[in-house]
C-alpha cells in the first residue's frame, strides 16, 4: 500500500518467524500493536482511503486464514499475523502474498517431509483428506488438526514471512 511499509513489516516477520520456530508461537505483543500502527500509518499517509484499505486487508487476512485455522490447519497467531500485514500492505497485496505464501509452504512442507522422511505419509494423509472433503464436507478433519498431539506442525510464518516479501520486490 505505501513505501514505507517494508521495514515494519520486515522486523515484525523476523521476529515472528524466530519466535514461531522456537516456540511454535507469534506473541500477541508483537502482531497487535502492528496492525494498530498499519491502521495509523495508512491513515496518516492516505487519510481514510488508507485506513479503509487497512480495514480490508484485516478482513481478508482474518477471513483466508481464519477458515484454515477453522479446519485445524492453521494456528491463530498465523491469522492474526497476516491480519496485521493486511493493515499495512492493503487488500490486493495481502491476497498476492498469501498466494505467494502458499506456495512457500508447500515447497517447504515438501522438504521438511523429505528430510524428515514421512513424504510417503504426508501424500498419504493429504489424500486421505481430500478423499475424506466429500463425505466431511467443511468440517476438519478429526486427526488431521493442531490439537492432535500426534500431527506433526510446521511452524508458518517463515512461509508468511516468504510469500510477503516476494510480493514486496513483485510490486
Amino acid at each position: 500500500m505505501h513505501s514505507i511499509a517494508w521495514w515494519p513489516t520486515l522486523l515484525v516477520l523476523m521476529i515472528a518467524t524466530f519466535t514461531d520456530l522456537r516456540s511454535c508461537r507469534i506473541p500477541n505483543w508483537l502482531v497487535l500493536p502492528f496492525l494498530v500502527g498499519g491502521i495509523a500509518v495508512s491513515g496518516w499517509t492516505h487519510g481514510w482511503h488508507g485506513v479503509g484499505q487497512s480495514f480490508l486487508g484485516i478482513a481478508v487476512g482474518t477471513v483466508i486464514l481464519g477458515i484454515l485455522c477453522w479446519l485445524g490447519g492453521m494456528g491463530m497467531g498465523d491469522v492474526k499475523l497476516c491480519a496485521a500485514i493486511g493493515a499495512w500492505i492493503g487488500p490486493s497485496q495481502l491476497l498476492f502474498a498469501l498466494v505467494l505464501t502458499g506456495i512457500a509452504g508447500g515447497i517447504m512442507a515438501l522438504c521438511w517431509a523429505v528430510a524428515g522422511g514421512f513424504l510417503g505419509e504426508m501424500l498419504s494423509g493429504t489424500g486421505d483428506l481430500l478423499a475424506s472433503f466429500r463425505k466431511r464436507g467443511v468440517r476438519p478433519h478429526p486427526q488431521m488438526v493442531l490439537d492432535n498431539p500426534l500431527t506433526r506442525k510446521m511452524p508458518y510464518a517463515p512461509a508468511i514471512a516468504i510469500g510477503t516479501l516476494i510480493s514486496f520486490f513483485a510490486h
